[in-house]
């Protein structure tokens, strides 16, 4: 079993920055990827960014596309979302995920945190 433990939200201006931190814990070894997702009020979750558990790959969904960033540090088990040119829409609980490798599902989840960002 993975345990992610998120951190870093928080309230920031329009055109701010904010960096997200996700700890993984446990069956580590049984990851594939790690992303972020989020869920604004009245919205379902949506994608935010992936990256592979080895590094080597990155995705990000259209809307943050050059303005946030998703790295790991494979000796802390740590994942960030460094989020850069924020806007209100962004705002959102932002969660934390475990996709496995088999089968490959996001089936760990970290409790979220909340980003606001006032215009």
């Amino acid at each position: 079993q993975v345990r992610l433990v998120e951190s870093g939200g928080g309230l920031v201006q329009a055109g701010g920055s904010l960096r997200l931190s996700c700890a993984a814990s446990g069956r580590t070894s049984s990851m594939a990827a790690m992303g972020w997702f989020r869920q604004a009020p009245g919205k379902e979750r949506e994608f935010v960014a992936s990256i592979t558990w080895s590094g080597s790959s990155t995705y990000y969904a259209d809307s943050v596309k050059g303005r946030f960033t998703i790295s790991r540090d494979s000796g802390k088990n740590t994942v960030y979302l460094e989020m850069n040119g924020l806007n209100p829409e962004d705002t959102a609980i932002y969660a934390c995920a475990a996709r496995a490798k088999s089968p490959p599902m996001w089936n760990a989840w970290g409790q979220g945190t909340q980003v606001t960002v006032s215009s």
